[in-house]
């Protein structure tokens, strides 16, 4: 096995959620990946609220995502 290091703020450890200075490769991906995930997940939230969609029921949703859908099958 092989040691990389990385150089990583203090900000980032409590932003990452890092307790030890040793973590295996596969856990340090997994803290990366979450956070990109949340990152994500707030950008979506932020455009929806901009574009409206955050008051959309998911009746309503439910209901695009069929129309979608069918329009896609149609074009095919």
């Amino acid at each position: 096995m092989r040691t990389l290091n990385i150089s990583i703020s203090d900000v980032e450890l409590e932003k990452f959620g890092i307790k030890k200075d040793k973590i295996a490769f596969s856990e340090f991906v997994d803290l990366v990946s979450k956070e990109l995930t949340r990152q994500a997940l707030n950008r979506c939230v932020e455009l929806a609220e901009r574009y409206g969609l955050s008051s959309m029921t998911m009746a309503e949703i439910t209901k695009e995502v069929k129309a979608v859908r069918k329009n896609a099958k149609s074009r095919s």
